[in-house]
């Protein structure tokens, strides 16, 4: 490897030698004078200079004089030179090519830095991509260093956020002195910092106000490109820590609605049955026994159906409270999908008094790893949905399937359906189909309680409905059919 090494470094000289040599070997064969040699040399020093730099070029111009002088000014194959013509041709060709070869490197150094420009240009603009597909401002944070240190080809990055006080690094643990250094630097408006063939810092401006520092090894980056860098990566974390203040206050203010939705929404659904249950007790008792036995019998009913309904309602509002809250946790263990099935039923069999209820769990009925007290809050709300809409005597289907990895359960119903527009919404707290009229009393938080259930439970929900064709009900868990040893 040394030894190939040293032939890359003299590979430049090695050619600017043998290229006189072949040079003045194909000149001399074919009988050429002097002027159309100085010619072909200086072509060939100016050749070198754009090639391999100007010292090299100043080699390759020594070595053709000498060829220039020995072969072709005479008298030839001497170094002596005959009279003030052959001293004025030798001084030319050297001006000439001292001047050619200054110029040639100049310009091949302005190439050098104009290609220089577009890969730093590219370099930023691919920063500049990167960092926009981050929102999350940790999340961007955390992978800046390794996002720069791959762009730039660099061997270390290290950012500090003073606020709050945050290292991230690329890779490695961040030294003690860098990291002392970095939180100084962050704290004053002082310039860039630079070691060379070490390690750089520069601080993180937005504006006049400081955001924190950046440091970064080797200290290969040119002064203009780190400033550059610097200001892009703080106006990015500006920007996160912009939308994630924002997100945070749409999520304040989203919640403060919801919460006075819930409010009015409970109010008016807990006043119209204890209006019913107030009215039906004050009938009962300022009446006393002038009252016929059915009238009895139907405040009495209507006391029993409406404490019923008030009861669905708080258990409802305490059911979004705790999803609300994030402590609905699932507590899975084995079970077989019939029993889940049969035991919804069974549960629900008041609300299905007037339909047909079928049950179709797929064989073989293995049994698998769920919450079965989850699932069965899920079966509650889909059944009582589907026995609100689906017509008297109807049937209603509950489906058990392993499909992909997922233990399915579907309910299945001949109802009125929904059309294609309503279904994004079903979902959504509050909200109630447009068939909903005449079709009971709700408050719209049933489905929006499963779907939360399902998400605790590591699964999902969705619905499949055409307008008179019915609607089906598909909710899942990952199927894990024996539990680990």
């Amino acid at each position: 490897m040394e030894m190939l090494a040293q032939l890359r470094r003299l590979a430049p000289w090695l050619s600017a030698t043998l290229a006189a040599a072949l040079a003045t070997a194909a000149l001399s064969w074919m009988g050429f004078g002097a002027r159309t040699a100085g010619m072909v040399f200086l072509t060939l020093v100016v050749w070198m200079a754009t090639q391999s730099g100007i010292v090299v070029s100043l080699y390759s111009a020594v070595v053709c004089a000498i060829s220039f002088d020995f072969f072709f000014l005479t008298p030839v194959h001497t170094f002596t030179l005959a009279g003030p013509q052959e001293w004025v041709s030798i001084s030319t060709f050297l001006a000439a090519s001292a001047v050619s070869s200054r110029v040639a490197e100049r310009a091949r150094r302005q190439a050098q830095k104009a290609e220089q420009r577009r890969e730093d240009v590219e370099r930023l603009y691919t920063l500049g991509q990167e960092m926009m597909l981050y929102d999350d401002a940790d999340k961007l944070m955390s992978e800046l260093p390794r996002i720069l240190e791959r762009i730039f080809s660099l061997e270390g990055v290290a950012l500090y956020v003073h606020e709050p006080e945050q290292y991230f690094v690329s890779n490695g643990a961040l030294p003690e002195s860098l990291r002392a250094s970095l939180g100084a630097l962050s704290h004053t408006l002082a310039a860039p910092e630079m070691v060379p063939g070490e390690v750089a810092a520069m601080p993180l401006m937005l504006g006049l106000r400081n955001v924190g520092a950046l440091g970064w090894r080797p200290a290969a980056l040119s002064r203009e490109v780190a400033t550059a860098v610097c200001a892009q990566v703080g106006i990015a974390l500006a920007r996160a820590l912009a939308i994630e203040a924002a997100a945070r206050l749409e999520a304040q203010r989203e919640g403060e609605r919801l919460r006075t939705a819930l409010i009015d929404s409970l109010t008016h659904e807990l006043r119209t049955p204890l209006t019913s249950i107030r009215a039906a007790a004050t009938t009962l008792l300022e009446s006393g026994p002038g009252l016929d036995e059915a009238t009895r019998t139907d405040l009495a009913q209507i006391v029993d159906e409406e404490s019923a309904r008030l009861d669905a309602l708080i258990g409802e509002a305490v059911e979004m409270a705790e999803i609300d809250a994030k402590v609905v946790k699932a507590q899975a263990t084995l079970q077989h999908p019939r029993t889940l099935l049969q035991n919804a039923a069974e549960k629900s069999k008041s609300a299905l008094a007037h339909h047909r209820v079928v049950i179709a769990a797929e064989e073989p009925d293995t049994p698998a790893l769920f919450d079965e007290h989850l699932l069965g809050r899920v079966f509650r709300h889909l059944l009582e949905n589907a026995a609100r809409y689906a017509p008297r005597g109807s049937r209603i289907v509950l489906r058990s399937r392993r499909a992909a990895g997922y233990l399915e359960f579907l309910v299945e119903d001949n109802g009125p359906g929904m059309d294609a527009a309503e279904l994004p919404l079903i979902f959504e707290k509050f909200y109630r189909g447009r068939n909903s009229a005449g079709k009971g009393k709700g408050t719209g938080m049933g489905l929006a309680i499963a779907r939360a259930i399902m998400e605790a439970h590591g699964g999902g929900i969705d619905v499949t409905s055409a307008p008179g064709r019915g609607t089906s009900f598909r909710f899942w868990v990952p199927l894990i059919e024996k539990a680990e040893q």
